[in-house]
């Protein structure tokens, strides 16, 4: 008579602990879950600011505008993120400058910066010879082959962004939702809209390798719109929004080890599917 197996509870343990921690044996997998965790993190709570106040073409025009300063760190051999941070920053400021000095509107200049350095950008990748990368790792992102150093670096930018937002919380949470009381109490908003517009740009940056240049908005402004619709305060939209990207950086890195995805993709589709989930939930609320 032929046995009968049976799966025990045993069993289930060690197939769910070897889903869990197999991936971990390797180091690149180790460093891929470090950068993911950090940008998840990071992404939506600059992304509260960024959904309350409007500004997601200002993030999507921001994360086109540093592939210049990734292919010059690219060509210099060291960290890209490194050439991208002030390459970031600097675009960000001039955008606030150019709207500012000219008149012209600011969604205008967003859209001439986000053309002309992304084609910059393009034209560099296609003349510099020697580089081993290809665009669509830069455009959809490749977390899978981040190096110590862009964990270092990524770490460091992600400090230096939850820093900032400490200190100048109370100024620009107050400027984005009364910018003329913030002005009469004597907050300087014109600053703060540039320290703003610097903040996102470092969070673009360290998110530029994790879900690549296209991808980068799916982080910033989805788990924070997910957070929108499940709670009433801002700082709580910001811890939730958190907690969302985090789970969807990490859950979707484990899709590209277990399925063989591209792991920009399968992260930005787990955050698209939190938020849908969330508005089926809000919509079916009764009133």
């Amino acid at each position: 008579m032929a046995s009968t197996s049976r799966v025990t509870g045993s069993d289930i343990v060690d197939t769910l602990t070897s889903l869990l921690l197999d991936p971990f044996q390797y180091s690149f997998m180790v460093r891929a879950l470090v950068v993911s965790i950090l940008v998840g993190l990071t992404c939506p709570v600059i992304g509260s600011f960024i959904v309350t106040r409007g500004l997601a073409f200002m993030g999507d025009a921001l994360a086109h505008a540093v592939m210049p300063g990734l292919v010059v760190g690219f060509l210099l051999g060291f960290s890209p993120l490194l050439g991208a941070a002030p390459a970031g920053i600097a675009v960000a400021l001039l955008i606030g400058l150019i709207s500012r000095r000219t008149g012209i509107g600011e969604d205008t200049s967003i859209g001439i910066l986000f053309a002309g350095m992304f084609a910059f950008g393009l034209l560099l990748l296609a003349k510099a010879g020697g580089l081993t990368i290809d665009v669509e790792d830069v455009l959809l992102g490749q977390v899978l082959g981040v190096t110590q150093t862009d964990v270092l670096v990524t770490a460091g930018l992600a400090a230096l962004v939850i820093a900032c937002l400490y200190v100048f919380h109370r100024p620009l949470v107050f400027t984005s939702f009364d910018p003329v009381g913030a002005r009469v109490v004597g907050i300087p908003t014109g600053l703060m809209d540039y320290v703003l517009l610097a903040l996102i740009a470092l969070v673009i940056v360290l998110s530029v390798q994790a879900v690549g240049v296209v991808l980068v908005m799916a982080m910033l402004v989805t788990p924070a719109a997910t957070a929108y619709l499940l709670v009433r305060r801002f700082v709580a939209m910001m811890w939730v929004g958190a907690a969302l990207g985090m789970s969807a950086a990490v859950v979707g890195l484990y899709l590209s080890y277990h399925l063989d995805l591209p792991s920009g993709p399968a992260m930005a589709l787990v955050a698209t599917a939190f938020f849908a989930l969330a508005a089926l939930a809000k919509q079916r609320r009764p009133a």
